[in-house]
């Protein structure tokens, strides 16, 4: 049972090593979704603006496309979890598309903010997906991680933990 975010790290890390856990292919295939779900708002705006529904018709073969994809990824989900992982990604992507027009313009400060929330939601779709039953407790916008004495080990921003262990367990260079 994973208590921690320690455990998970730990879990995720022996996975990988034995190869039981591609987690660089869920990865690429994160990012394959995420363009998914963007070709969807992009249908949806192009058949509002032009009045055609034949755009109605790809959206919808588009959706069921993501739909099975990401079910390689989220296989086990409880309550809202699967929309909330959606979204999550939808929202990584524009804030990315965002921060990109930004750099373009010049506006590096924002682009390197955007590009950050960015990673941070990216970060937290991996933490909810790798991670159901962690032994924490929510203090605001922090966590405090607690170990199998019952013992305080410390806080941090939920943010920061997830982005360590997405960095940690998801190396896209690996073959």
């Amino acid at each position: 049972m994973i208590k921690t975010y320690k455990d998970l790290l730990s879990k995720v890390e022996k996975m990988s090593n034995k190869r039981s856990l591609d987690l660089s292919s869920g990865e690429d295939l994160s990012i394959g979704i995420m363009n998914l779900i963007s070709i969807e708002e992009h249908l949806f705006y192009t058949a509002q603006k032009t009045k055609n529904p034949k755009y109605f018709s790809l959206l919808n073969e588009v959706r069921a496309m993501r739909t099975e994809l990401m079910k390689n990824i989220i296989k086990d989900y409880e309550g809202e979890v699967w929309c909330i992982s959606k979204h999550l990604l939808a929202a990584s992507m524009r804030l990315m598309e965002v921060g990109t027009k930004e750099l373009k313009k010049g506006e590096r400060k924002k682009a390197e903010d955007l590009f950050g929330k960015s990673y941070q939601l990216y970060s937290l779709f991996w933490g909810l997906v790798l991670s159901k039953n962690t032994n924490t407790k929510a203090d605001g916008d922090k966590v405090t991680y607690i170990d199998e004495e019952g013992t305080k080990k410390g806080s941090e921003s939920v943010f920061a933990k997830l982005g360590s262990v997405v960095q940690k367990a998801i190396d896209c260079c690996k073959e």
